[in-house]
């Protein structure tokens, strides 16, 4: 809505997001609407059969049925949306600390020595990050089981299977292949154990209709998940480099043929 109101957008996509975002834009793309600019994926699991993680063999283990069956909740009748089939929050939360249970009890261990020292910066850095890390918000049953089916279970993206029901009711295939005037950046941390290695980089696999001089990948070094979008490294390596790829990229056009791509498998 926004790109046909307004044109010259650009869209980023943290984690989950970039398969819904890449799937949206291929979807414009295959319309004739115009597209963003720019996209930038950072941290998705694109293609989650690569480098796979703790998240991505859970949802590989685990038919559908058990997912529904066991993380699945209705909202109690004394909050608000009483009755909704939700993926609670603090399963989520739960989960998130239960992938590295270490390293955050070593940090909580860190805050404690840093008040007793009087070391208010550190502490107070410490605050904040947890403040965000544990505000989770409960997901709605639906999305959430089908992007487990869709992104992580059949693999429809990369497949070149996944089908959607367009506002009219006609069935349309999401096509990558499509997008040819939107400019593409790929984010990944070195140390990501989310959405492992390779995984945001499939994208630049399956957008071969975009020039290979408008397609930039970046690894941050010694970055996990939460580093490329938060913290020092975001401030210092990420975001000149997203704020300078979407400068380059306000007005540009394609200037060269595609690449041939790589294999996805």
């Amino acid at each position: 809505y926004l790109q046909g109101q307004y044109g010259n957008c650009h869209v980023m996509s943290v984690c989950q997001p970039t398969v819904p975002v890449l799937a949206a834009v291929s979807l414009m793309a295959s319309r004739g609407e115009t597209t963003p600019l720019s996209m930038t994926m950072m941290g998705g699991p694109i293609d989650a059969r690569r480098s796979p993680t703790a998240v991505n063999n859970l949802a590989t283990q685990r038919s559908f049925e058990w997912f529904e069956n066991n993380v699945i909740y209705r909202v109690p009748s004394n909050f608000p949306g009483a009755g909704r089939r939700v993926y609670p929050g603090f399963l989520q939360h739960t989960g998130f600390v239960a992938m590295n249970p270490d390293r955050h009890a070593s940090s909580h261990y860190d805050y404690f020595k840093n008040l007793i020292k009087g070391d208010d910066a550190s502490a107070e850095a410490h605050r904040k990050f947890y403040d965000e890390y544990n505000a989770v918000l409960d997901m709605d049953a639906d999305y959430y089981l089908e992007t487990i089916k869709t992104v992580f279970q059949d693999y429809s993206l990369v497949n070149g299977t996944w089908d959607v029901r367009s506002p009219d009711g006609a069935v349309e295939r999401v096509r990558p292949q499509d997008i040819s005037q939107t400019a593409l950046l790929t984010i990944e941390g070195e140390l990501d154990d989310i959405s492992g290695s390779g995984q945001t980089e499939a994208a630049q696999d399956l957008c071969t209709g975009i020039a290979a001089d408008r397609r930039n990948h970046l690894e941050v070094k010694g970055a996990g998940h939460y580093g490329i979008f938060s913290g020092r490294r975001w401030r210092e390596l990420v975001y000149p480099q997203v704020r300078d790829f979407i400068r380059a990229n306000q007005s540009a056009q394609p200037t060269s043929r595609p690449r041939r791509a790589r294999s996805a498998a």
